[in-house]
């Protein structure tokens, strides 16, 4: 039963993390892409803001992607985490704790799960598992 929990956990954080690189990459599921994007990040900041969300866009996709299918699985745990480790000191670590108040909670809580998933491994339901 621990691997079907951990598939569940691996997929829906995964995929999310997918959809939000896709966002940042290309435009998807109503992103701004990389310039509307990169505009964001200089707006707070983070200069060059299109190399920056590049660098975060492949993050969030690639990591996403090998976060989903237990490949890699503490390299994609890394990637899910810093990310959110940015978002925290960038973006949220000023309001607080609760997401209520647009605070962090929700980015720790992330951070929490990609770090316990890259310490205690993919599963047997994954490509880590069968590959390795």
């Amino acid at each position: 039963m621990i691997g079907i929990g951990l598939l569940v956990i691996r997929v829906v954080i995964g995929l999310s993390f997918v959809g939000h690189g896709a966002q940042k990459l290309f435009g998807w599921f109503g992103g701004y892409g990389l310039k509307g994007t990169g505009g964001w990040f200089e707006s707070i900041g983070m200069k060059p803001g299109v190399t920056m969300a590049l660098f975060a866009g492949l993050s969030e996709f690639i990591g996403g992607a090998l976060f989903a299918l237990g490949l890699f699985t503490p390299l994609a745990g890394i990637l899910i985490a810093l990310t959110m480790l940015v978002a925290i000191v960038k973006v949220h670590g000023a309001n607080g704790y609760w997401s209520t108040q647009n605070g962090y909670e929700y980015n720790l809580a992330i951070f929490a799960v990609a770090i316990g998933v890259a310490i205690t491994g993919a599963g047997q339901y994954s490509l880590d598992a069968f590959l390795f």
